[in-house]
Parts: structure tokens; sequence; C-alpha cells
């Protein structure tokens, strides 16, 4: 372990103690230190919007008062007064506390607040010299004691790992992360109201199937006891789903949670949630026509447009998308020629001479599909539709 994690290891342990004593001493003089009384009656962005058009003197003359929750983010001391952010579940908003405004009791209770600490307040609205929206404390009060330090004030948590090991820290610090689980949460809402407009019905298919199917890769394993039989978690819903086409359900939807016992990083995880849906009477060409419709639906509500920016690129959603078939897309984008993909022959060839480190020996649609992959799938950045995948590569 190098030198500078110790370090900070050891501060960590350090300022984890000094709270716990400030915890100790409040519980010691009487305080309930994780009350559950307190009612806020705004959060941050409500507060924003009553008062974003009003100036310092006309709050003054019509008080707003106003009672907020929220987690310590920010405290700059001076003396017999101090300003503090606190942050909810819609943003943050800045506190000004003064020791003859509280009373000395409850400002002796603010000098044991940390950063991280969720704390209660009450108070009116008004603007500072730099015009910032500020709740004028009356009262304040200690909700919950946070133990452990928030990461470092400038650097946030960094770390990637870290940051997906431990969502709750990447929620608290960094507010890019707490967007897009927003957006989720919309583009979720989104996704059921478009199917439920056109008449698909949602379904919940079972998690535990007897047979993995509808696609290529691995299952979890699991046992049922009662019925002593091994069982998998389902890596895709697809097979239940036709099933109830079978049954007279023409339009089905389901979003699911799939379990794939493979590889993970930050772009793969083994449990995800898709959505998949079928259709009677339609072909692949009219679901095509449809997944454009969802896709350009919730762009226009969730970012205001189809024009997004990803990895320094803009991704256009305009339709029609491209739609190239996987033999097509060799051609076009991966620089082989007709003659290079006449037979498994030739494709091998082709492979050999690109130096691919791919299975030569494989029938010539799988042989097909990695050499996509190694030579065209990365090019393809703006929204396409691949058809025609060979018979060898189905689940």
């Amino acid at each position: 372990m190098a030198d500078n994690e110790t370090n900070s290891i050891e501060e960590d342990n350090e300022q984890v103690e000094v709270r716990k004593q400030k915890l100790a001493k409040l519980r010691e003089a009487g305080q309930v230190v994780y009350p559950n009384d307190f009612r806020p009656t705004h959060c941050a962005v409500d507060v924003s919007a009553q008062a974003a058009n009003l100036s310092d003197e006309e709050l003054h003359a019509n008080p707003i008062d106003v009672a907020v929750a929220g987690r310590i983010m920010a405290i700059r001391r001076m003396g017999k007064a101090a300003f503090f952010h606190i942050q909810d579940r819609r943003g943050r908003l800045q506190v000004y506390a003064r020791k003859d405004k509280l009373g000395d009791d409850a400002y002796g209770l603010f000098q044991t607040f940390d950063i991280g600490d969720w704390v209660g307040v009450s108070g009116h609205l008004f603007r500072t010299k730099t015009k910032e929206l500020t709740v004028e404390a009356a009262g304040l009060r200690l909700l919950t004691k946070c133990l452990r330090p928030l990461p470092e004030k400038w650097h946030g948590l960094a770390d990637v790992e870290a940051r997906y090991r431990q969502r709750y820290v990447d929620l608290m610090v960094n507010p890019e992360v707490r967007d897009v689980f927003e957006k989720r949460s919309r583009i979720v809402r989104l996704l059921r109201r478009f199917f439920e407009d056109r008449d698909f019905l949602e379904v919940e298919t079972p998690m535990m199937q007897s047979i993995p199917g509808g696609a290529a890769a691995k299952p979890f394993m699991t046992h049922h006891n009662a019925l002593d039989l091994e069982l998998h978690l389902r890596v895709a819903p697809e097979l239940f789903l036709k099933r109830l086409l079978v049954g007279g359900f023409e339009r089905v939807f389901e979003l699911n949670r799939n379990f794939r016992n493979e590889g993970i990083s930050v772009r793969h995880n083994p449990e995800f949630t898709m959505v998949e849906f079928y259709q009677a009477y339609a072909t692949f060409e009219d679901l095509i026509e449809l997944t454009e419709e969802l896709f350009v639906a919730i762009a226009q509500d969730v970012a205001g447009g189809l024009q997004l920016p990803y990895n320094g690129a803009t991704i256009d959603l305009t339709r029609p998308w491209q739609r190239l078939s996987i033999r097509d897309a060799v051609l076009v984008h991966g620089g082989a020629e007709e003659k290079d993909v006449a037979s498994l022959e030739c494709l091998q060839a082709f492979a050999k001479d690109r130096g691919l480190k791919i299975d030569l020996d494989a029938p010539y649609g799988k042989l097909l599909v990695a050499v996509f992959e190694e030579v065209a799938e990365a090019k393809l950045i703006q929204p396409t539709f691949l058809t025609g995948f060979p018979i060898e590569v189905s689940p």
C-alpha cells in the first residue's frame, strides 16, 4: 500500500473517532441525536422556484418562511456566524447561522456539526450581497450525525472502482450521477407510456427457468429445494414472451432483470435491466420503425433534442437511422471487398491478412461476425440497425 493511501486511512480513522466523541457528548448533554419529528416544508428546488424573481427588499417586505432538511456539504465559519450549504434530493441551498439569532444553546450545537451531517433548518429567505438565495436560520437541529468523512472536497470521489462499489457515496458528492439516476427513472416512465399508448400489455415472466434461452450467454445457477431441481436465472425473457403471443396476447413488453454469468466492467454488469417487446402481424422492419420512434420520443423528452454529445462525438437520432447487414458492415467499414467475403476460405484469408486474433476454424457465419466485431463495430458511431445475422450465431 502506498504511503499516501496509508496516511489517508489513518486520517479517516482519526476523523471517525472525533465524530464519535462529538456524538457521545451530545448524548451526555441529553440531546436526541437521531430524531424523527422534523418535517420539511420545502426542498431546495421549491425554494429556488418560489423566490426566483424576488429581490432581497421584496423578501424582507414579504417574508417567506421555510423548513428544509439536507446533508451539510460545506461550512464557512466566522466566529459568531457561519454560512453552510445543505443538499437534499432536489439540489443545494445556502444557510446563514447567527449566534444572536439562534441563541447560545442552538449555536453551541451548531459548533458540533460536521460536513456530511444531516440537519433540519427553519427560517426565512433573504439574498446575500452576492444575490445568493439563503435561509437565515431561526431554528437548527441535528437529524443524523455522519460518522465517516466524505471524500476530499476538491477531488470528490474519482476512483472508478470505488464509485461503482460505493454508489451511495458517489451520489453524495457527484451531482451529475444523481442526474443520471433521475433521468433513468424518467426514461422508465416514458417507456411504459410509449408502449401502453400503442396497446402493448406489460407483463412479468419467470426469472428462474429450467432452460436458459433467448441469448447466447452463460447463466447463473440456483436450486429449487421443494422440487429438487436445478434452475437458471434468466439470460433473457424471450422464450416466455413468445409463449404469451402463442397464448393470444398480440402485443407484449417487459422491463426485466437479466443475469449473465460473464465478465464485469463499467460497461457490462452481470445483472442488468432491459426492455423486450413483441408484436404479432409485424416484421422486423416494423419493429425497427417502432424502435426509432421510441428513442426519438425519449430523447426529445429527456434530453430536449435529437443531437446528443457523447465521448467527443455528436450522436444524431434523427430518423431514419442507418440500416446495415453484418456482411455490408464489413464491406463498408472494415475495408473488405466482395471477394473477401465470398466464401469461408476468402474470409479466412482476409482475417489472416489483417492479423485478426480470432478463431479461423469457425464456420462462415461465426467467422463473419467475429471479423465484423474486429474491423467494423467500433466505427458505427451513429445509430445503426444491424441485420442479416448468420444462423450460426443465433441463440
